[in-house]
């Protein structure tokens, strides 16, 4: 980690008249550079658990700042906006699928395979994980490897406050059609998440696999849990009604792999391998 990109962009966010000179200009591109590449994170995985690096969020904020409207023209297609595309796919080993789109600072490592769906700046993805039709990754959002966002899938982005921690899935997370995770949440490793299932900072998850009093957590799905959605009653001036919650009804295994796994030859594109 460069400790001088930390310090210009400390400074820079607390002095913005400060973007205008060159060398601060240079660090906070130098800053996106090594987000697209993945040499640097927004959050970072430590023995404490995840690390949310401020500095680099604080560094996209700033790139907007420092960055010119401009045409982007593929084709017939016209964008007019401050943050390129993304390139250099075939290099990347990434496949992509039209008209999905990555913007420029979102790392996507080697065997990602982008249909048609929308990846934005800061974000991260892991090696061979597939983001399929209609789905979004929000910007900063922490991927790991081996995951399958389903069709219409949205992953919450966060970029303000700084201090916010971002949506964190991680490896071998199947994650169903139209779900949607913001907030922050975190899905441990090798969870399955059914269809429309809604995460927030607030819902409620409650594993109803043992007989008694729910376990409850909020903000983190624990490793390997198959979760739907669900509902509990909530008692309201007007009346008793029914709030969305998420329901952990069991833990992952042989059966629940052979529904969720993806059939190998989608993800193979090379065909020299």
């Amino acid at each position: 980690m460069n400790s001088t990109w930390i310090q210009t962009v400390e400074s820079a966010w607390q002095n913005r008249s400060s973007l205008s000179q060159a060398d601060v200009q240079a660090a906070i591109r130098s800053i996106i550079a090594a987000l697209d590449i993945g040499e640097v994170r927004i959050a970072m995985p430590t023995d404490e658990g995840w690390k949310v690096n401020e500095w680099a969020k604080k560094a996209v904020l700033l790139y907007f700042l420092i960055q010119e409207m401009e045409t982007i023209e593929i084709g017939k297609l016209s964008f007019y906006d401050k943050i390129p595309l993304k390139h250099n796919f075939k290099e990347l080993g990434v496949r992509v699928v039209p008209p999905a789109i990555a913007r420029y600072g979102a790392c996507l490592k080697s065997g990602v395979i982008l249909m048609a769906s929308y990846v934005n700046i800061g974000a991260y993805i892991g090696e061979n994980t597939m983001i399929d039709i209609g789905a979004a990754v929000g910007s900063c959002a922490q991927l790991g490897k081996n995951i399958h966002l389903s069709a219409g899938a949205a992953i919450g982005g966060v970029l303000e406050p700084p201090q916010a921690k971002p949506v964190i899935i991680e490896d071998d997370v199947f994650i169903g059609a139209k779900c949607s995770v913001v907030e922050g949440v975190i899905v441990g490793k090798g969870a399955v998440l059914g269809a429309n299932v809604t995460l927030t900072a607030s819902t409620r998850i409650l594993d109803v696999t043992e007989p008694g009093t729910p376990k409850e957590y909020r903000g983190y799905v624990p490793e390997r849990s198959v979760v739907i959605p669900g509902s509990y009653p909530k008692q309201f001036p007007a009346g008793e009604y029914q709030v969305p919650c998420a329901l952990i009804i069991g833990k992952r295994n042989q059966n629940t792999d052979a529904k969720v796994s993806l059939n190998e030859v989608l993800r193979s594109y090379d065909i020299n391998r």
